[in-house]
């Protein structure tokens, strides 16, 4: 098993308001798995696993497709982001997107220490990481201060706040009990949609029952609106939360779809 050479801490030990006492066991990091090989003109991705803002799919959905993307030359840093709990004993939005920028941003900062170009640095997110990911493909291009990422990879991912078609769960870890519907709005990614947001590949089974496809869809069909590029894979069967999907010789070959599309767009 691959194991990360680098764990990043996102905060100094002397910053409040990270950690609340008696539920976070650790601040939030992301840990750094470099490429297979050598280069100084390296794309990276930072990926946010899934888990309903409640937990991390840490091994199936960051350290399995860290070891693939590393295999093909691409750097990867995996986010260990804020969570919460059903006693909403933890963190709510905008914990969770201010750590992916925090880390979207050291990155960037020190891209030629790792060797990485900072206009080839993507965000990949999985369920609940998905919208993660997907949040701050929409929302930073509309902010000077942030990092907008080069590209999303999104499988099967949370999209919109709203329903019917909402996580209801995720959205209750996010953003509370009772969330306004302001709130609601500026975290349904499919409603955020501009020419400026980054091209997308999407990854869905078409028989998901947690999170519906029309997630999936609703961003694809916005992203076209908007003529920015997009690929949508809808897979038949798969359910939610197929990982790498490794005993599927179907389903497997989405990691590959990746690759060729990330060469397409010369992010290779």
């Amino acid at each position: 098993m691959l194991s990360a050479q680098q764990r990043i801490y996102l905060y100094n030990n002397n910053e409040t308001g990270i950690v609340n006492n008696g539920f976070d066991s650790v601040r939030p990091y992301m840990e750094y798995y470099r490429a297979i090989g050598s280069g100084s003109a390296k794309t990276a991705i930072l990926i946010c696993p899934g888990g309903a803002y409640t937990h991390l799919a840490w091994e199936k959905e960051g350290v399995l497709p860290a070891h693939f993307f590393n295999t093909h030359g691409i750097d990867v840093f995996v986010l260990y982001y804020r969570l919460n709990n059903e006693a909403q004993q933890g963190h709510r939005y905008p914990a969770q997107y201010n750590d992916a920028n925090k880390a979207l941003y050291y990155i960037h900062e020190h891209a030629a220490t790792f060797g990485i170009r900072k206009d080839r640095i993507g965000v990949m997110g999985f369920s609940a990481g998905g919208h993660l990911a997907a949040t701050i493909s929409t929302l930073n291009p509309m902010n000077a201060n942030t990092i907008t990422p080069a590209f999303s990879i999104l499988v099967y991912p949370v999209i919109t706040m709203e329903s019917p078609f909402v996580h209801a769960y995720s959205r209750k870890m996010l953003l509370g009990e009772h969330p306004a519907q302001a709130l609601i709005d500026s975290l349904s990614a499919e409603k955020n949609i501009t020419a400026k947001t980054p091209p997308a590949i999407l990854f869905h089974a078409n028989d998901d029952t947690s999170v519906p496809v029309q997630n999936s869809l609703m961003y694809y069909e916005q992203l076209h609106a908007h003529h920015v590029r997009a690929s949508l894979f809808i897979y038949d069967h798969g359910g939610h939360g197929f990982g790498m999907a490794q005993q599927d010789p179907w389903l497997n070959q989405w990691p590959n779809q990746v690759m060729g599309w990330l060469q397409a767009l010369h992010f290779d």
